[in-house]
C-alpha cells in the first residue's frame, strides 16, 4: 500500500469507467458477491471471523455492497469521497481492523470480482480495481493511523 495523497489519484478515466461499468454487472448478484467475499476473506484469514461473531452476515453483506457501490460512484467526486472513506477508516479501528487486514480484504475483493464477473473481469478491469482499492485502502489506513496518534 502506498502513502499517496488522494489528490494524486492514479486512476485514469478509462480505468474509472471500467470499475464503474463492471460494478454495474455485480449489482444484480450483490448478495452472492457478498457471500463469495466473506467466504474468501475467512478462508484467507480465519482469524478475522471472530470480528463478525455478533453480525448478521446477510446484513453485513448488504452494508459491504452498499459501501463499495458508494465508493465506485464517488470516483466521480473524490473531494466528497475521501472524507467519507477517512471516516470509514477511523470507524474500522474500533472494530479491531489492523493495517495488514486491508491486503487480505483486497485479495478477497479481487477474487470475488473475478468469480462474479468471469470473462468480464479482464486484466484491464483487474488493474483498475486494484488501483481503486489500493488507493481507498491507503486513505483508510492513513486515517486510522491518524486517529491513533491524536
Amino acid at each position: 500500500m502506498s502513502n499517496e495523497h488522494p489528490s494524486d489519484h492514479p486512476l485514469t478515466l478509462e480505468q474509472k469507467v471500467l470499475v464503474q461499468e463492471s460494478w454495474e454487472k455485480v449489482k444484480p448478484i450483490s448478495e452472492t458477491a457478498a457471500e463469495l467475499f466473506y467466504g474468501k476473506l475467512f478462508e484467507l484469514d480465519p482469524a478475522l471471523k471472530p470480528m463478525f461473531a455478533n453480525s448478521d452476515m446477510k446484513e453485513q453483506g448488504k452494508k459491504l455492497m452498499l459501501m463499495i457501490g458508494t465508493a465506485v460512484k464517488g470516483l466521480d467526486t473524490l473531494d466528497e469521497l475521501v472524507p467519507a472513506v477517512q471516516k470509514l477508516g477511523e470507524r474500522h479501528v474500533g472494530y479491531g481492523v489492523e493495517a495488514s487486514h486491508y491486503d487480505t480484504v483486497g485479495a478477497a475483493l479481487l477474487d470475488t470480482l473475478e468469480k462474479g464477473l468471469a470473462d468480464d473481469f479482464t486484466p484491464e478491469a483487474k488493474e483498475a480495481w486494484t488501483i481503486t482499492y489500493t488507493t481507498l485502502a491507503s486513505v483508510m489506513i492513513e486515517a486510522s493511523n491518524y486517529g491513533e496518534i491524536s
